[in-house]
């Protein structure tokens, strides 16, 4: 957070060349302007582009809270990741496209509606030229609205994932998000910078509670439902049809991570549900 009584300083923008190979990472026309349809347009296609994935927790490999190396790992590895880097680097891209963009930290509800740690997730307050919104928008947390939400809109909101409604928060200026009545996460609507997560992202990474390090995922959108990777168990959902089969040998999952989300590997993260 900025030392108080400073403003904050915007990050660089990205170059167009960035912003244009980034479009086409996810195979979207750049905008004419950055009204609520090219908000919509761009969620979507990057929630059926770029997989919700937690690999680098299980390889070893760094994540470092930065515009460039979020969008570099997006764009020229053509990965994916988890909700500091998909929602860091969607930002990043819609600030250059010329949204703007405020990012908020939220809790997840867990067993029993306990909340998870402060900076648990990262979300997206966005206003468009249009004048309509503000929308919250989410390309980071996994199986979730495949649309912006309307931020100030507290009646149910119809998406294709379900039935979403934003109500007031247990604390003043908090948001409860529900998603068919459940909560999902709770929304502390002070501005915050990207280097405010790195605790929380240090603890998904480290922690032997965070879910993440229990588990391997893959995740992503697909115009029929979903399809998703865990360890070795490759499930595929189409048109409400859940199917589901385990993969025999490790030619097998790097094959399907190549072939559901793009993703080419050099070795199989370690599975920590395999013991």
């Amino acid at each position: 957070m900025g030392t108080p009584g400073q403003e904050r300083q915007p990050p660089p923008a990205l170059s167009s060349q960035t912003v244009d190979a980034y479009l086409r990472r996810i195979g979207a026309d750049r905008p004419e302007r950055a009204d609520a349809a090219a908000l919509r347009e761009l969620q979507l296609r990057h929630l059926r582009t770029v997989p919700f994935e937690n690999l680098s927790i299980h390889r070893g490999e760094d994540i470092v809270l930065g515009d460039e190396l979020l969008v570099a790992k997006v764009v020229e590895a053509r990965r994916g990741g988890f909700c500091y880097e998909l929602n860091g680097a969607f930002a990043a891209l819609l600030r250059a496209l010329g949204f703007t963009v405020t990012l908020y930290q939220a809790r997840v509800f867990g067993d029993g509606g306990r909340l998870g740690i402060p900076y648990d997730h990262l979300t997206l307050r966005v206003e468009t030229v249009d004048g309509t919104g503000p929308w919250l928008a989410d390309v980071g947390f996994g199986d979730h609205s495949h649309h912006p939400l309307a931020l100030d809109d507290r009646e149910d909101q119809q998406d294709p994932a379900g039935v979403f409604r934003i109500v007031a928060g247990a604390q003043y200026g908090d948001l409860d998000l529900l998603r068919d009545g459940k909560p999902q996460f709770r929304i502390d609507t002070r501005p915050r910078d990207l280097t405010d997560f790195e605790a929380g992202a240090w603890y998904h990474r480290t922690s032997p509670a965070s879910h993440f390090t229990r588990s391997l995922v893959c995740s992503r959108l697909t115009p029929e439902g979903r399809v998703t990777l865990s360890g070795r168990k490759l499930v595929v959902t189409a048109h409400g049809e859940r199917h589901e089969r385990q993969l025999s040998g490790d030619a097998a999952v790097l094959a399907a991570y190549e072939e559901h989300f793009g993703l080419v590997l050099d070795r199989l993260p370690p599975d920590p549900a395999a013991g």
